[in-house]
C-alpha cells in the first residue's frame, strides 16, 4: 500500500508556501499526495510535484457539479493522476435508495469520461453515508449495488466508524470495489479539532489493514490538529511504516 497525504490536511502552509510545503513533505518520507482543488492548483503543482520527487495518484474534486468534467479529466491525467474522486455530496440524499441510486447514476455517467482519459472515478465518503439504516446496510453498500464497475470507492475509516459502522467488516464486504482509504484517528464522537496521530485515538487502524491487503493507497488526513500538523503526519507515516513492517514480518 502506498501512504499519501491529503492536502487539505497542510491547507494553510500550502496557501502560504506551496514549494516549502511539499519539500517538507518530501522530507517527511512521503512519495505521494492527494490534492485537493485540483484545477486552480495545476498550475502550481506540475512542477513542485516533479522537483520534491513526490506523486499524485488521487485527487479530490467536485465532479457532480462540475461544468466541464472533461476538463477536470484531461488536468488531472496531466499531473499523472489516476483516481479523481468526488469529496462529498448532500447529505440529504443518503436517506432513501432512490436518491442514492440517482447519485450512483451521475457518477456512473462520468465513468465513461473518465475512462477515456485513462482515469476512474472515486467517491470519498463522510459519516452520514456510513449509517446502517438500510436493514443494517449503509448508504455506501446501497450506492455499490447501483455503480459502474469501474467506479472505486475511496473510504474514509474515520467517518464511516463515525457513521456507526465498522470499517473493516465494512471493507470486507465491499471489497475490492475500495481502493484508497483515508486513514486519520481521534475520538469517534466526529470533533474534528481533536484528531490525533494515527495509533493514538479510538480507531483500530491494524484491523483496517489487515481486512484489506488489497489497498493500493492509504492516505493520511486531518481536517484540524491542535498541534503541529506536519509533526502529526510525521507519526502518522511512522505509524503506517512500523504496522506495514509487522505484518510483513
Amino acid at each position: 500500500m502506498q501512504i499519501s497525504v491529503q492536502l487539505y490536511s497542510v491547507r494553510e502552509s500550502f496557501a502560504a508556501d506551496p514549494a516549502a510545503t511539499l519539500r517538507r513533505l518530501a522530507e517527511l518520507g512521503l512519495r505521494a499526495v492527494e490534492p485537493f482543488g485540483l484545477t486552480e492548483h495545476a498550475e502550481t503543482l506540475r512542477p513542485l510535484l516533479a522537483e520534491f520527487g513526490l506523486d499524485a495518484p488521487s485527487s479530490h474534486v467536485s465532479l457532480l457539479d462540475a461544468e466541464d468534467p472533461v476538463r477536470v479529466f484531461a488536468v488531472a491525467a496531466g499531473l499523472g493522476v489516476g483516481t479523481v474522486i468526488q469529496p462529498y455530496w448532500d447529505r440529504q440524499a443518503w436517506d432513501r435508495e432512490e436518491d442514492i441510486r440517482a447519485t450512483a447514476e451521475r457518477l456512473n455517467a462520468l465513468a465513461p469520461l473518465a475512462s477515456e482519459a485513462g482515469l476512474r472515478v472515486g467517491y470519498h465518503n463522510h459519516e452520514f453515508e456510513a449509517r446502517p439504516i438500510f436493514d443494517g446496510r449503509c448508504g455506501l453498500e446501497v450506492l455499490v449495488d447501483h455503480l459502474d464497475p469501474r467506479v472505486v470507492l475511496e473510504l474514509d475509516t474515520f467517518w464511516c466508524a463515525v457513521g456507526g459502522t465498522d470499517p473493516a467488516a465494512l471493507l470486507e464486504r465491499l471489497g475490492q470495489r475500495v481502493q484508497l482509504a483515508h486513514l486519520k484517528d481521534g475520538p469517534l464522537q466526529g470533533d474534528t479539532r481533536k484528531q490525533l496521530v494515527l495509533g493514538q485515538g479510538e480507531m483500530d487502524i491494524p484491523s483496517i489493514l489487515r481486512a484489506a491487503p488489497w489497498l493500493e493507497t492509504g492516505v493520511i488526513e486531518f481536517d484540524h490538529h491542535e498541534g503541529d500538523i506536519f509533526e502529526a503526519i510525521g507519526g502518522s507515516v511512522t505509524h503506517l511504516t512500523e504496522l506495514s513492517q509487522e505484518e510483513q514480518a
